[in-house]
């Protein structure tokens, strides 16, 4: 739930100091840049890929030319224009470069209508002029930003600085439903293009709380825990075992520990998440050492988990479960293609495999605090993350990689 005021804006958890991990290497390529054989995706993954289901990642086996499939998944998807009417307009053509503004929401199900909803994940999603690739760069949430002045009908912001969730949250203020995801995306765009001068070419918001009806339909999922994840949200009383909230965030942010309740804790290893278990830990970022790096690196497994679940034999052979799967992953999606048809981006794409797929971390996965009086601890973007936005409004995202190959993550 996020409010207009900037001080109330303030008190969603951000800007705790954490370090991320240090990126892996780059997949090795071969002759001309391009890596060696790998397996195919299937049409509807790819479209995923493409339009946010791979807000995180994945895909990965061989199923070509199942246009029932396709057409169950392009089918799905709530389709609208989400991208500023009001961008310099380009011809309409698939080749080229592409950016395209990815936005993950968390929305609860009894929030009340007229509430302003954050976007909690904001991803660039850059795909060279040779269509071969793709890589994957998130703004930080606390990004201290311009944000410019806008009207979205209802209600005008008059501009001012602020971090960048709060531009999607301003943009749809005094709208509801679709119409406020319309106007947050559009003052997110603006914001993105006012403070690194990148356009993009289609663009996707993706409501993370839908991604808990898709695990449901799975019957849970099978995923890695790779470091101990306390939950702040769900804690039990150490006296009579009653579920009970465990943690009491105050005015700066900081998550404190109620005495007498113990948080659930999710622990190192394999294990199978139930749908309220998998929603509850990807959520975490206050008690885990890397901060918000360590809960997007979490999602990013997630999502994969998912597509492994739905990539496996008893779904794709289940025509019924996978229609089931579709559906609510479409409606956990609302996509702007641009003026391009969803049939034309997944051809264009087509050579594009999981393993072509790179994710960059802005300040290389570390937390760069700056106190900003009333906004408490803000994060600013190093000299080398602005290197990384200039990269993607020029195509040379290949060159900033060679340059800074510690920085590629493999989750």
């Amino acid at each position: 739930m996020q409010y207009a005021s900037s001080a109330v804006m303030d008190q969603t958890r951000d800007g705790e100091d954490r370090r991320g991990r240090r990126a892996a290497p780059p997949p090795r390529r071969g002759k001309g840049g391009r890596s060696g054989r790998r397996p195919k995706d299937p049409l509807w993954a790819k479209l995923l890929v493409i339009f946010g289901a791979l807000i995180m990642l994945g895909s990965g086996t061989v199923i070509i030319g199942q246009k029932l499939i396709f057409a169950a998944a392009t089918g799905s998807f709530n389709q609208t224009q989400l991208l500023d009417p009001g961008q310099p307009q380009q011809h309409v053509t698939i080749n080229g470069t592409k950016n395209i503004l990815l936005v993950r929401i968390d929305s609860r199900p009894d929030q009340n209508a007229t509430d302003l909803v954050r976007s909690d994940s904001i991803i660039i999603v850059h795909v060279p002029a040779s269509h071969d690739r793709a890589y994957l760069v998130s703004i930080p949430r606390d990004t201290f930003v311009q944000i410019p002045p806008y009207d979205n009908g209802k209600s005008a912001y008059r501009g001012g600085h602020d971090k960048i969730n709060a531009a999607f949250a301003f943009g749809g203020q005094g709208l509801t439903g679709l119409a406020a995801r319309q106007g947050g995306f559009a003052l997110l765009q603006k914001t993105i293009k006012q403070n690194y001068n990148i356009d993009f070419q289609a663009g996707a918001i993706v409501d993370f709380q839908g991604f808990q009806q898709v695990v449901s339909v799975l019957g849970g999922v099978d995923m890695y825990v790779d470091e101990r994840t306390p939950s702040i949200h769900i804690g039990y009383n150490a006296k009579t075992g009653k579920q009970e909230v465990p943690a009491r965030v105050d005015a700066n942010t900081v998550a404190h520990p109620i005495p007498g309740v113990n948080p659930k804790v999710y622990n190192v290893g394999y294990q199978h998440l139930a749908p309220w278990e998998a929603l509850d830990y990807v959520r975490q970022r206050d008690w885990i050492p890397d901060g918000d790096y360590g809960r997007q690196r979490h999602q990013q497994q997630f999502i994969k988990a998912i597509f492994k679940e739905v990539l496996s034999g008893k779904v794709l052979t289940d025509p019924g479960k996978l229609r089931q799967v579709l559906a609510v992953i479409g409606k956990a999606m609302t996509v702007d293609n641009g003026g391009i048809s969803l049939e034309d981006w997944i051809f264009a794409m087509r050579s594009i495999g999981a393993g072509d797929i790179m994710t960059i971390k802005t300040n290389n996965g570390q937390f760069h605090a700056e106190d900003i009086g009333t906004f408490g601890k803000v994060e600013t973007l190093d000299p080398t993350s602005l290197e990384l936005m200039n990269a993607l409004r020029t195509d040379t995202v290949d060159n900033f990689v060679l340059n800074h190959s510690d920085w590629v993550s493999q989750s």
